[in-house]
């Protein structure tokens, strides 16, 4: 049961504040019906000979190019997902003038899809994928459609744009993360473990005025927060 005193806090908290950024994990998309990756059900979970870490990594990518897609098209593709009630919400603070910025760690781009636009998305997108030779874009249908790996017509491999395993985050991104972090007052970090660097360390670098977690495990960050919920996300921002 989620606290309504605790509700009532957070709402005061985000009335009060002259800037709000959300920093989001996983745990966001689990009530679109998208697992999260390390939870005992996660995609991560390893029972087989490879982990998934070892597939959707770059190395992997290049040398075994067919079986990537196979796991990723299985197992890291959900388009008939769509955004849950911490998405809808999130898209309705920004536009009401109450959140500055999303900075999540997830590729569905169900924060888009939600309305969200100042949307920073640290490990890339599903919905953008590029030739490797050429350059030429093409959506997530295009992946979807085709057989096997995705060809370019000029016969070039397509990639997705999103990081692997063994690859560097976009500094761009990483700059523009790090300084909407580091100029809000209010950070509400949802959906996340915070075992995933340098994301998480967004989390510990924050000195603002007020930290709100929102997970449904504990996590390492539990005691720096001035408000802790051990809840589903969605339900959290539903009752907002």
């Amino acid at each position: 049961m989620i606290s309504e005193e605790k509700l009532a806090r957070f709402r005061e908290m985000i009335d009060k504040s002259k800037s709000t950024v959300f920093f989001g994990g996983a745990g966001v998309s689990t009530a679109s019906g998208i697992p999260d990756f390390r939870s005992a059900k996660g995609v991560f979970v390893k029972n087989a000979e490879l982990s998934p870490e070892e597939i959707v990594s770059a190395p992997f990518f290049y040398r075994n190019t067919a079986d990537f897609y196979a796991f990723y098209r299985d197992k890291m593709l959900f388009p008939n997902a769509k955004p849950n009630a911490a998405h809808r919400k999130l898209a309705e603070l920004e536009k009401a003038g109450k959140l500055r910025a999303v900075i999540t760690q997830n590729i569905d781009g169900l924060h888009r899809i939600a309305g969200s636009k100042n949307v920073v998305e640290l490990h890339g997108s599903a919905h953008r994928n590029h030739c490797l030779s050429c350059g030429k874009s093409f959506d997530l249908s295009y992946v979807l459609q085709c057989k096997g790996v995705p060809v370019c017509p000029c016969g070039g491999i397509v990639k997705p744009d999103v990081v692997l395993y063994g690859e560097a985050l976009d500094e761009r991104d990483l700059t523009l993360a790090a300084l909407y972090t580091s100029e809000a007052d209010l950070l509400i970090v949802g959906g996340t473990s915070l075992a995933v660097y340098p994301a998480a360390s967004f989390v510990y670098d924050f000195h603002g005025k007020h930290l709100v977690l929102i997970n449904k495990s504990v996590t390492g960050a539990d005691g720096y927060a001035d408000l802790v919920f051990h809840d589903d996300i969605a339900e959290v921002f539903d009752r907002l």
